[in-house]
């Protein structure tokens, strides 16, 4: 991945949702933005379980364990090239996705898009996966 030809930056609601992330998490969505041929925006980070709990009852969430509580997820829209718009489009979405890869192995981070969950397909999802859970 080369980057872009146009300098993207983040809105101010972006900014202030990313100030709620882990500082690895920000930095990955630093340089993803640098990365990415796709702009984005970033439209939820850490979460607190009441509202957790409304978006599983809601059915936009199914779990009360998401990385979103300990600021480990964000969830990003897409924009339209040509409009300018937040467009949950799954084209788009793995434009983005692939820059958030790419920016986590150059910082070391390892990353997991929701987008690729074969149980709940979560495009605007992104997170550090939690390491500790894994077995070999």
């Amino acid at each position: 991945m080369t980057g872009s030809q146009v300098q993207f930056s983040f809105s101010q609601r972006s900014e202030d949702y990313l100030k709620t992330v882990v500082p690895s998490l920000e930095a990955v969505a630093r340089r993803a933005l640098v990365l990415t041929r796709v702009d984005f925006t970033i439209i939820s980070g850490r979460r607190n379980m009441a509202e957790q709990r409304r978006l599983v009852r809601q059915g936009v969430s199914r779990t009360l364990y998401s990385r979103h509580l300990s600021g480990h997820a964000l969830d990003l829209v897409p924009l339209d090239p040509v409009t300018g718009k937040g467009r949950f489009s799954r084209d788009l979405a793995v434009e983005v996705a692939a820059a958030f890869y790419e920016a986590g192995y150059q910082l070391n981070t390892a990353i997991r898009w929701g987008g690729m969950w074969a149980d709940f397909e979560d495009i605007p999802h992104m997170e550090i996966p939690d390491m500790s859970a894994r077995t070999l």
